[in-house]
């Protein structure tokens, strides 16, 4: 049996260098919609990466795109990568 994707929208501030929006979603219609949201929402704000990733887990995403979460000792989820 397949494992289902997960889409995660993530914002980033460069500025900041910080995530600052993390969404996950089941849906790909909803993670769709959320997506071009963020989008239009941070139109004229440079400053942001928005991102919607499809992934089986955070886990995975966090080690292909593990810049949007700083560095490991930095990151909430820190005990994710450390244990994967």
């Amino acid at each position: 049996m397949p494992i289902p994707t997960v889409h995660f929208l993530l914002v980033y501030s460069h500025q900041k260098q910080v995530l600052i929006h993390q969404d996950e979603f089941t849906d790909s219609t909803r993670a769709t919609a959320a997506y071009t949201a963020a989008e239009k929402k941070h139109a004229n704000e440079n400053d942001y990466e928005i991102v919607l990733i499809g992934s089986d887990s955070i886990q995975t995403v966090m080690r292909t795109h593990g810049h949007y979460f700083g560095a490991p000792h930095e990151s909430a989820f820190a005990e994710f990568l450390l244990s994967a």
